[in-house]
């Protein structure tokens, strides 16, 4: 099996630009391209397992970076497709995050904090299923810190190839607020409704 690069509809973005979004998507493709290599790469060293089983516990390791990185981009700009939509009044979600942060305004601002955290990575909203209970938490090198089995609901890139292209590291605040105005919230209702 070979993985393929998704494509995106996305339209014009407030706040960023279409540079910003042809090298952000360059480097998407760039995950999915080292996915598959690695893939062969193991493969290849497989025929002599035990001469080679350094390199190959050292390429599975990099598997988890390249495929995280690939998936949690695709999450990123599925987010982005058709334009940006407000989260209906009526939406489960949406009743979900106002009761666990105390309304909608203190889940956006919530959000906006863990993506203000320090470092590069990604904040992450997820839904547990077993808890009945959004948690929002920040992932380092997209596999370092997800939260077990938890679905991805939402998912906001804070590594600078993310913004550099429009917004200096000291603007994160602003690339936050053009990533939210931008959103299309039924695209994260969507999969909430499909994680139980």
């Amino acid at each position: 099996m070979t993985y393929t690069e998704q494509t995106f509809n996305i339209p014009d973005l407030k706040g960023l630009s279409a540079k910003q979004l042809e090298v952000h998507l360059g480097l998407y493709r760039g995950y999915v391209k080292h996915v598959n290599l690695i893939r062969e790469k193991i493969h290849e060293l497989e025929a002599d397992k035990e001469k080679n089983s350094y390199p190959i516990a050292e390429l599975r390791r990099r598997f988890s970076f390249e495929f995280d990185g690939m998936r949690m981009h695709e999450y990123y700009f599925e987010e982005f497709e058709n334009g940006a939509q407000e989260i209906k009044d009526a939406s489960d979600l949406k009743t979900a995050v106002e009761d666990k942060y105390g309304g909608w305004n203190g889940f956006i601002d919530h959000f906006t904090a863990v993506g203000m955290s320090r470092g590069i990575g990604w904040a992450v909203l997820y839904w547990d299923p077993k808890g009945k209970t959004p948690h929002t938490a920040w992932v380092s090198d997209h596999e370092l810190g997800t939260l077990a089995g938890l679905p991805i609901l939402l998912a906001m890139d804070m590594w600078e190839h993310a913004f550099m292209v429009d917004y200096l590291p000291s603007e994160k605040k602003e690339y936050i607020n053009a990533f939210l105005s931008n959103l299309n919230w039924s695209v994260v209702e969507e999969r909430f409704k499909k994680a139980g």
